[in-house]
């Protein structure tokens, strides 16, 4: 007796995508991803150090991004993404192009990292000058801004946490405090920095309060990504990722932005704006 089975799971296209050790929002990724895409996850070796420029180039060295790739290559990913701001813009530019090309000489496919996504998200908008808030400390924000500045782009204004490690429990509350601290009359937009910071349900949030676009390491990974095999990220009322809402907006010659008030709540804590002075998370 022959037995039909009807249905089954639809057509999978497939995005590999290589993370830090110590990512923990792969769910967050999958929320910019289509139905009809998976992504297959893989993350570099564990070192038991805290997040620093030390660590950012530890987790990006080739021989590493090979390996990784090599692993993915098993269930025949069309492109690949490393996930990772600070790995991939501690050595410039020069060194986010040559990670990529290290992918590629391990599998031939697109490549693409988290700092070489920003940039062409930036160029989306034709925005050269552009707020960062970040996790991190002050060293690896400064390597930021210089990464930025290569590229041509102006840091107008800045704020960061301090911290060096559990990125993902920061609160969505605080994220929102930074960026009221960060953004500065004429930024054309606000750059939300690291692949382990929660960013999905405040970007719209954001973008309403500041009108201004507002992108995040995760958003623009998986955004390049997808794109480079001509796929769109899904993202409702992102600019980035939905027309209706970047028609809603001034672009980067419009008026300049007003210092937003509160929505609720006091500053984080943890909290440094430009030159309030240490490394250190004010307790």
């Amino acid at each position: 007796m022959d037995i039909t089975v009807l249905g089954g799971p639809a057509p999978q296209r497939g995005l590999g995508v290589v993370a830090p050790f110590d990512f923990a929002l792969d769910r967050e990724l999958w929320r910019w991803v289509p139905d009809d895409v998976s992504l297959h996850l893989t993350r570099t070796p564990y070192v038991p150090v805290e997040v620093s420029p030390d660590m950012a180039r530890i987790v990006s060295e080739h021989r590493t991004l090979r390996d990784a790739v090599l692993t993915l290559s098993a269930v025949g990913p069309e492109a690949v993404a490393y996930a990772c701001t600070s790995g991939s813009f501690i050595d410039g530019i020069a060194g986010e192009r040559s990670m990529c090309a290290a992918m590629r000489q391990a599998v031939p496919i697109p490549a693409t990292t988290t700092s070489g996504a920003l940039l062409d998200a930036l160029a989306e908008f034709g925005a050269r000058r552009v707020a960062v808030i970040t996790p991190y400390t002050r060293s690896l924000t400064d390597a930021l801004e210089v990464y930025l500045a290569e590229g041509g782009v102006t840091v107008t204004g800045r704020a960061y946490l301090g911290l060096t490690g559990e990125i993902w429990r920061v609160p969505y509350q605080a994220v929102l405090d930074m960026a009221r601290g960060g953004v500065a009359d004429g930024a054309d937009a606000l750059f939300i920095s690291c692949t382990n910071l929660p960013t999905y349900d405040v970007i719209p949030q954001l973008e309403a309060e500041l009108r201004i676009p507002v992108l995040s390491a995760n958003q623009v990974t998986v955004w390049a990504a997808l794109h480079s095999i001509g796929i769109p990220a899904v993202g409702p009322y992102q600019a980035l990722l939905d027309p209706a809402a970047r028609s809603g907006l001034p672009g980067p010659a419009g008026p300049a932005v007003a210092s937003p008030g509160p929505l609720a709540g006091e500053p984080s804590e943890l909290l440094h704006r430009e030159g309030e002075g240490s490394d250190t998370p004010m307790v």
